[in-house]
Order: structure tokens, then sequence, then C-alpha cells
């Protein structure tokens, strides 16, 4: 047997911190902030939904709500990956459906934490756990 190497697979994640910032000028800080709240809060039901749920349509279903809500807080990252993973859902490639859901969870929880530590610092732990 050979060396047996660990590896880290790190998923960058990017958020458009303007739209963010437009939401927040648009509705006053209260208002924007519950908004970001509940969004957050369907994105992780959007994301669990995806990931426990094993037909394909009902897969690309979810995973377009999650598109579409991530793009409109500005969790471009998130947005495209869930966007990828419509499209291996609806050509029913097992493989490659396999692959974008992990990845999908990778920058799920990326990206869900970094925003919810932002907007819901004082409420108990984030979406995802």
């Amino acid at each position: 047997m050979g060396i047996v190497a660990a590896m880290t697979v790190t998923e960058p994640v990017v958020i458009d911190r303007r739209r963010l910032q437009d939401i927040v000028f648009e509705l006053g800080e209260i208002a924007a902030e519950r908004l970001i709240q509940q969004a957050l809060e369907q994105m992780a039901l959007a994301v669990s939904a995806v990931l426990d749920d094993p037909v394909p349509r009902r897969v690309a279903e979810n995973a377009g709500r999650l598109a579409r809500l991530a793009g409109q807080v500005g969790l471009t990252s998130l947005a495209d990956v869930a966007g990828d993973l419509t499209t291996c859902a609806g050509q029913c490639d097992g493989v490659a459906l396999r692959a974008v859901l992990m990845r999908l969870e990778r920058v799920a929880n990326r990206s869900l934490t970094e925003i919810w530590d932002e907007f819901c610092p004082d409420l108990a732990p984030g979406p995802q756990g």
C-alpha cells in the first residue's frame, strides 16, 4: 500500500455585498435584516430538500428555487452552483449530479454561515447547524 494523502476541498464563495447593501438601503436596516433572515431560512430548507431527495425532478425544482433565492440576496456562488445542479438533475446524469450535490453542500454551508453571522448575530446557530 502507498501513502494515503487526505485532500481538503475548499470552495471559494462569492457574495455580492453591493446587493446586500442595496437591500438594506431600499428596505431599511430592520426590514432588510428580517428579509435576509427569512431568505436564509428558506435557503437552508431548500438545501436540505435538495440533499435529501433522490428524485431528479424534485432536485431540479428545489435547486431552481434555491438559485432564485440566493441570487436575490447576493449569494452569487450559491446561486451559480444551484443553477448547475438544476441542469445536472434535468439531464439525469447521476455522476455529475452527485458531484454537484457535494459542491452545493460545501458552498451552501460557507455562504449561509457567513451571511447568517453577519445579519443574525443575536440569534442561535445558523441555518446549517
